[in-house]
């Protein structure tokens, strides 16, 4: 009898033991979903979770609280289109032919979303396109033509173009909502969900138009910076928040334009103006029109002029944040209300980082922290448990790291490498030990083509056209006010970083010439 008892012991632990294992082989075989959340000009500095005090985003720190926050995460060409063409292809910009926003993306070449499709994924990418011919590779797309519109915006669906009324951030939202529903649920699925917002000319909801009416942000220290130890590149930009913001475009101050007025960008003002309803202007004018008056009472100059034009585009800015942080929430609460958390995989990032104020700027272009550096947040259940990481990665890696994640082979002429090791734990260190950046346009903002490296401690930048060079020693320097290049005490430095950036030049088979 004994006997017999212990037999059946056995074979119920053996069954159970084969219970275990199918199961373990059936979550294997379970690919997982995955979300990339791009929005456009986020800040780092403009996510709570980073920690600079600026405002507060729940929603995004919740894919933080379960997820690695990459300190250190970079762009290799900091502006919009060639950032995203970079994300698709896992290639630099000058093998994958957009080079800047004048470019037109080539969609017949290898994409992470085509050979995601080609295996097996549902595809979709919704919101901000902005690389000019259609989306190849998805089983739908749904996108804003350009840079899209804040208010009654046009979408395009998979080639049909029409208006929709409403705020741009909450309609990508329902069309991305409406995909998951009616999407082929017997596959896995990639989701590329991108907003416009927090693009110029940061133009927030009726709901936020008196979020941080009250507030007043602490300038940046460098706010008034003169520039004094940089080359000409940095003296001859466009894009000071004091000298170079208009009044209408950018600051709100002016609403109808009369038709003489209606000139650069005050008419694409006026063009964006013209989008609201007439009920929607009453509500604007009402919100813009008493700040406005007390503005042109108050008669400012010089100093007070500059801080009064940071406070009013940090506002508008931060309040165009706001929305994306809602959204990004409507989004989470639909995919737990739906069974769909526990094998979604969440990355948030931007198409790069932005200039808040820092050197007295906005916009982005350069290689300078504020601008190289992106947010970048991912959270992998069942993998990812909340830490912050100094992993030094690359938009270059994003394609990687997504085939990766879907177990899918990385091509080998894809240029990054995969980030599944940081997120495993499995790398302690730098995904990589330099990294090179190369910005090809100068026309808005009129900031100089260069290319650069960067490693741990130092920064390298050669403005090529003017042949002129920076280095900076960030771990003395973190505001990069101190250009190092051509003083005796980082003689040595200097030649190992030009070393260094011939090196990932070639590396990466960028023909542009060093003199």
């Amino acid at each position: 009898m004994k006997t017999f008892r212990a037999l059946l012991r056995t074979i119920a632990v053996v069954t159970l033991c084969f219970i275990a294992a199918d199961r373990t082989f059936g979550q294997q075989k379970t690919r997982p979903n995955i979300i990339y959340i791009m929005s456009d000009d986020h800040a780092y500095q403009a996510i709570s979770a980073y920690g600079y005090g600026l405002n507060h985003t729940p929603n995004i720190d919740k894919i933080a609280a379960n997820g690695i926050l990459f300190a250190r995460a970079f762009v290799t060409n900091s502006i919009c289109g060639p950032s995203r063409a970079v994300m698709l292809t896992g290639k630099h910009s000058h093998i994958n032919g957009f080079v800047d926003n004048h470019s037109t993306f080539d969609g017949s070449q290898q994409t992470v979303a085509k050979l995601l499709h080609d295996n097996g994924y549902a595809t979709a990418v919704i919101g901000k396109w902005h690389l000019v011919s259609d989306p190849q590779g998805f089983d739908y797309w749904n996108i804003v033509p350009g840079q899209g519109d804040y208010y009654n915006p046009d979408f395009i669906e998979n080639g049909v173009r029409k208006r929709i009324s409403g705020y741009v951030t909450n309609i990508t939202t329902d069309i991305a909502i409406n995909w998951l529903e009616k999407r082929d649920k017997s596959k896995p699925f990639f989701l590329m969900y991108q907003h416009k917002a927090p693009h110029r000319n940061w133009m927030p909801e009726e709901k936020y138009y008196h979020l941080f009416d009250s507030t007043q942000f602490p300038v940046p220290s460098n706010y008034f910076d003169d520039y004094k130890t940089r080359t000409t590149a940095a003296r001859e930009q466009e894009m000071e928040i004091a000298r170079d913001m208009t009044n209408e475009y950018d600051l709100k101050l002016a609403f109808d334009l009369p038709k003489e007025k209606q000139v650069g960008l005050a008419a694409a003002w006026q063009g964006v103006y013209n989008r609201f309803t007439p009920e929607e202007k009453k509500k604007w004018e009402a919100a813009y029109g008493p700040s406005n008056d007390a503005f042109k009472k108050a008669n400012l100059r010089e100093r007070d002029l500059a801080i009064w034009k940071y406070q009013r585009y940090m506002k508008d800015y931060l309040r165009c944040v706001q929305s994306v942080d809602d959204n990004v929430g409507r989004l989470m609460d639909y995919l737990k209300a739906n069974g769909l958390d526990k094998n979604t995989i969440i990355i948030y990032t931007s198409d790069q980082g932005f200039f808040l104020g820092e050197h007295g700027w906005f916009d982005k272009r350069w290689m300078y922290e504020e601008s190289f550096r992106t947010p970048l947040i991912i959270s992998w259940p069942g993998v990812t448990k909340k830490k912050t990481t100094n992993s030094m990665v690359q938009n270059l890696d994003f394609a990687e790291t997504i085939l990766d994640m879907a177990g899918l082979k990385i091509p080998p002429d894809m240029q990054g490498k995969s980030i599944v090791p940081v997120l495993k734990g499995e790398l302690k260190g730098n995904l990589h030990d330099a990294l090179y950046y190369h910005f090809y346009e100068n026309q808005e903002h009129n900031v100089a083509k260069h290319i650069g490296v960067r490693t741990d401690r130092y920064k390298l930048i050669y403005f090529y056209e003017k042949k002129e060079w920076e280095l900076y020693d960030l771990e003395k320097d973190k505001k990069e006010m101190n250009n190092m290049y051509g003083q005796p005490a980082y003689k040595k430095v200097q030649d190992m970083m030009k070393n260094k950036l011939k090196e990932i030049k070639m590396q990466y088979n960028d023909p542009v010439q060093i003199d």
